[in-house]
């Protein structure tokens, strides 16, 4: 049989097939005023034509019916034809076939290679599909990407004359075909000949080769000349839903795709994701919500499927043969069917048995139900309140990066925590309750309860959430997500397991070790990170609550500013933001505690704060140190106007060749400690002449007056320098540019 015959024979009969289940099945298999067809195709959710008819746009597929009678159906706006979808995951794509033809003198005349891929989260089929290549001087091979990988394969195909050609044969001679790995998504197929078929030109010129269903090509002598005349053949591709296992989207009600109450999840063997499908006994779309989705199969219509002796029900999911009174046995015409001789006494007390052992198992399992809708429709309240809805409308509309915003499930963060277990509580602050947790892939995270926001702060806070998580600076603690299925939200930070600057400062052993080396370049980055966060973040972002115990240090004493529950964005066209007084007693900036306006500059004072703890190894406010001495950032400046600095530094720090340092320091500190916001330096100054001093060398910085132009260029150039050794560019960093192309919706 010709190989253009045989291929239409199959299409005919695939037709066929199609039509006679979509018009036997009694079920639905698209949404409500969704089109279910094209042609002779059926077109079952998840995919589908038009806006609210599709799962997501991987699944839109277009009906051509203006140059094709049958109408055709096409993958999205693409040339892909596809023949056939299937609920079981898969579905038929016609490709091209790649050919090589030469003339008898062995000149090229027609040659194409093929190239082609498959939407995210779809795989070729890796057991019905074979690479095959066709020919008598031909050698082939496909390449592209796994999911994850490239790979490559490659076959040869010769023969030296006509006979040596065995119909129904593919194994070297004429023809030569091998398996695909698994995982395969792009798919490209290129070939060539060794003599150019100036050996075989009598009755054979040209070579072919393709990645085809293997039922599709039958490979017979003829093969050689009717390839000619076929530019495709068919390809089974495998589709899935979501991106997890079926563990981790079940946990997620919202986006879990298996609707129907009777549908089950089920991971495939050929890439990753999910698909779903209906229990035994249910048929339908499994898709589809509810009761649209897998509906029962009436087993009692087909004497073939229920073998009943007499009678039988049909019950959900199945069927139960019943025996007439006085009678006995499975019902079945098994040997075992309906046999007589029970007495009524022993089949009232298995009734009544039976009867009671029900009805305590139904009662459980009610309340279990009732249990579990309670707590789903209290977590989905939560949820909602705290804006959960309006943030995964922005994080789809956005397109974030995988280093996004990531909703958490509550399940997945109770697992995480050991159900919030108290041992593992890493602090406690005015913000919440801080826990240390490992998510599923192991990563380490810091797990932080807030307090319940108000509904009128909604908004505000999922932007601060999705700007936040948006920051990528080495020297900011990194925001992974949230999750919204509690009273109070949860926030998911990257775990930092060093503790804090202020233990580093108060613990007497740990300061010992603290040198002022190390003193300086924590200063020196933690003034970074705030000054990229109000001058280069857009919109700029004011932390309000900057103190040393909001300063982690990692295993390398690597700064890491955490803590943005009291932080604000600024608008952009605003410099400052009213609001009531936030914050920690002893770093309060005096201008913010009487006007309630917030800057830049309330940030700058607490970071003076900061610097005189550095210098003096004390806390910031303490009622246990006499009057004159309990507000640390007063009787630093009361000291250092007496000239008697040098007096009160730390003993751990002061040691010779770094008094110019120390003085330099303390001066900018005072830069930052003045009453009036406009008097203090910016946070971009203060991180400069940091990060000037730390790798200055013995340059002088302790002037009190503003810098000279050519030492403000010096410092210009060292914090390129020092933002580049950082991974940061330039002052327009990596996290500022992904996050301001967020904030713009590109």
């Amino acid at each position: 049989m010709g190989l253009h015959l045989h291929l239409l024979q199959a299409k005919l009969l695939a037709s066929i097939l199609l039509l006679s289940v979509s018009t036997q099945a009694n079920f639905e298999i698209a949404k409500p005023n969704c089109m279910d067809r094209s042609g002779n195709i059926s077109i079952p959710f998840p995919f589908g034509m038009s806006e609210g008819c599709y799962f997501n746009k991987s699944f839109l597929v277009t009906c051509n019916d203006t140059h094709y009678d049958p109408p055709e159906l096409f993958w999205t706006d693409t040339c892909i034809n596809i023949t056939s979808i299937t609920l079981e995951g898969q579905l038929r794509v016609l490709q091209f076939i790649a050919r090589d033809c030469y003339s008898p003198d062995g000149i090229r005349v027609s040659y194409r290679s093929t190239s082609s891929r498959v939407p995210f989260r779809f795989m070729v089929n890796n057991i019905a599909n074979k690479f095959v290549v066709v020919g008598c001087d031909t050698y082939a091979y496909v390449f592209g990407r796994l999911e994850n990988r490239k790979y490559q394969i490659g076959c040869i195909s010769l023969c030296d004359k006509k006979d040596d050609l065995v119909n129904g044969s593919c194994s070297g001679l004429g023809c030569c075909h091998i398996p695909i790995p698994k995982q395969v998504r792009t798919v490209n197929v290129t070939l060539g000949s060794f003599d150019n078929f100036t050996n075989v030109s009598d009755f054979n010129n040209c070579g072919y080769a393709f990645l085809a269903e293997e039922s599709a090509f039958n490979f017979s002598a003829s093969s050689l000349f009717d390839l000619r005349n076929v530019k495709k053949l068919p390809r089974v591709v495998d589709w899935v839903v979501g991106e997890g296992t079926c563990e981790e989207a079940r946990n997620n009600i919202y986006s879990y795709a298996c609707k129907s109450e009777n549908s089950y999840c089920c991971e495939p063997d050929n890439g990753y994701g999910y698909r779903c499908y209906c229990q035994k006994g249910y048929e339908g779309n499994s898709y589809l919500d509810y009761d649209r989705g897998c509906k029962d199969i009436d087993e009692c219509k087909d004497q073939s499927v229920h073998k009943c002796v007499k009678k039988c029900e049909n019950t959900p999911g199945g069927f139960r043969c019943v025996c007439p009174k006085g009678y006995h046995g499975d019902g079945k015409n098994d040997g075992q069917g309906c046999i007589h001789g029970q007495s009524l006494v022993f089949e009232v007390a298995t009734g009544i048995s039976l009867g009671i052992t029900f009805i305590v198992l139904a009662i459980w399992l009610l309340c279990s139900v009732l249990q579990e809708k309670k707590l789903v429709k209290m977590r989905y309240t939560f949820f909602l309140r705290n804006g959960g809805q309006l943030l995964q409308e922005e994080l789809t509309q956005r397109e974030l990066s995988p280093d996004g915003a990531k909703i958490f499930t509550f399940t997945e963060l109770k697992k995480a925590t050991n159900d919030f277990h108290d041992n593992i509580v890493v602090g406690q602050g005015g913000f919440g309750t801080v826990y240390q947790g490992f998510l599923s892939d192991n990563r380490m995270v810091a797990i932080k309860k807030s307090k319940e926001i108000d509904a009128i702060q909604v908004a505000q806070f999922i932007n601060e959430v999705i700007v936040l998580s948006q920051i990528n600076h080495r020297n900011v603690v990194k925001l992974l997500g949230c999750c919204l299925e509690t009273q109070a939200p949860l926030l998911v930070y990257e775990f930092i397991n060093n503790g804090t600057l202020f233990e580093h400062i108060q613990n007497k052993a740990k300061a010992r070790s603290f040198c002022w080396d190390m003193r300086l370049r924590v200063a020196a980055e933690a003034a970074g990170a705030l000054a990229y966060l109000h001058s280069a973040a857009s919109p700029p972002i004011i932390h309000r609550d900057v103190k040393s115990t909001n300063i982690l240090l990692d295993t390398t004493f690597t700064a890491k500013v955490s803590d943005f529950g009291a932080s604000r964005l600024v608008p952009i066209d605003q410099t400052q933001l009213s609001t009531v007084v936030q914050g920690t007693f002893g770093y309060l900036d005096p201008e913010y505690m009487q006007t309630n306006q917030l800057t830049g500059k309330s940030d700058v004072y607490s970071f003076g704060v900061v610097l005189v703890e550095l210098l003096m190894g004390k806390m910031a406010l303490s009622y246990d140190r006499p009057k004159e001495e309990r507000c640390l950032a007063n009787y630093f400046l009361s000291k250092l106007k007496q000239s008697n600095l040098f007096q009160v530094l730390d003993d751990n720090i002061v040691c010779e060749g770094n008094s110019e340092k120390l003085t330099s320091v303390a001066m900018l500190a005072k830069r930052c400690l003045h009453v009036k916001g406009e008097d203090r330096s910016s946070m971009k100054e203060v991180a400069m002449e940091l990060e000037g001093l730390r790798l200055a060398g013995k340059q002088s910085w302790n002037q009190i007056e503003p810098i000279e132009e050519e030492s403000e260029s010096l410092l210009s150039r060292k914090m390129n320098a020092f933002a580049i050794a950082n991974g940061e560019g330039s002052s327009t960093a990596i996290g500022y540019d992904s996050m301001r192309d967020h904030i713009s919706g590109r």
